[in-house]
């Protein structure tokens, strides 16, 4: 039975009570050795695929310690900006405390897997005529009006702590974390939190080196590699897809610290990179999970790609953005319901 983060790494996190505990049983997703693409790389792969979270991304990790601490604190509702997997991970989390969910995003910008999810969850969807970045500071203000509201994007704290156990149960499987870490970045909180997780193995005595920290940001919303906020940052990778990322001081202390780094890849190679994935070693992430192994790639073509044991963080399902998928491809015409013609079908040169 998957007993949830907090119960599972409970001494590493903020104090909880028992009795406020929110989980779905998030944490224990799967670490993957990716044979083929570890002879692209020219480093022993793993995939960390966050897809088998509850609501099929990253978020679940770090939502439940945010909505078990808004519990303990009597909040009554949740809300948070969103581009889909913090929605759809906060309208779940939310329901199974018991209180009510409010996700501002930007109008049309939430891709219909995420969609689904909110709305099943019962959340109430706000879209408003804005980016990102003004959704995510109407949802500050609103929180900070409201005692009984709980922001739980993760400029909140307790999102970050909970999103560190990942790096746990890395360096778990493994045995030792791992020579370098390659991660897509957005808002910028998930490359804060597995340095955070990798920094307190450390110290905590675990072990006595971190990895480097790689993350990529799709070309079109690449602020912190160009030096400056994007106002409309463009990108066929939607959950990455921020002008001014919240997390922004944490995510270049980690690529500083580590001695790892921060650039950008386009999306042509974070869709090709989605493909090897799903064509190559059976995983199927959604676009934006696919820069840190379309920044791998990049690197190796370079000729600087990290050696050793390398681990590329796949943040969410590739259900959570049929979209991008559906526009790429279209089913075959049918054939005739005959031996003849499925045979003849299979026999076929092409994919």
């Amino acid at each position: 039975m998957r007993q949830g983060v907090i119960r599972r790494f409970r001494a590493w996190l903020p104090e909880i009570p028992e009795g406020a505990v929110t989980t779905i049983g998030e944490g224990d997703t799967p670490l993957i050795e990716a044979p083929t693409l570890s002879e692209r790389v020219g480093a022993r792969l793993f995939l960390k695929f966050e897809g088998m979270n509850p609501t099929a991304s990253f978020k679940d990790r770090g939502m439940t310690v945010a909505v078990s601490r808004a519990v303990a604190s009597g909040s009554r509702a949740a809300v948070c900006a969103s581009t889909g997997n913090t929605a759809a991970s906060a309208a779940a989390y939310a329901s199974r405390a018991g209180m009510k969910c409010f996700v501002v995003v930007p109008a049309g910008k939430i891709a219909l897997g995420k969609a689904v999810q909110v709305l099943a969850h019962g959340a109430e969807i706000v879209q408003i005529e804005g980016n990102f970045d003004a959704a995510l500071r109407i949802s500050q203000e609103i929180a900070g009006d409201r005692d009984d509201v709980t922001l739980v994007n993760s400029v909140n704290p307790d999102r970050i702590e909970g999103q560190k156990t990942g790096a746990f149960e890395i360096c778990e499987v493994l045995g030792h974390p791992p020579d370098a870490l390659a991660l897509p970045v957005g808002n910028a909180g998930n490359i804060t939190s597995y340095w955070k997780g990798f920094s307190e193995w450390r110290e905590a005595g675990y072990s006595d080196s971190a990895p480097r920290m790689l993350g990529f940001q799709a070309e079109g919303a690449s602020p912190l590699v160009a030096g400056h906020d994007f106002e409309n940052p463009e990108t066929v990778a939607s959950a990455i897809r921020i002008g001014a990322p919240a997390s922004k001081e944490g995510a270049l202390a980690a690529a500083r610290e580590s001695g790892g780094a921060i650039e950008s890849v386009t999306d042509g190679e974070i869709l090709a990179a989605q493909d090897l994935l799903a064509r190559e070693e059976g995983v199927f992430c959604e676009p934006a999970s696919a820069a840190g192994l379309a920044g791998l790639l990049k690197l190796v073509e370079e000729g600087r790609g990290p050696e050793g044991t390398v681990v590329s963080v796949l943040t969410g399902h590739g259900l959570k953005d049929p979209d991008v998928i559906l526009s790429r491809v279209e089913l075959p015409e049918p054939v005739a319901a005959t031996f003849e013609a499925v045979a003849g079908r299979m026999e076929r040169p092409g994919p």
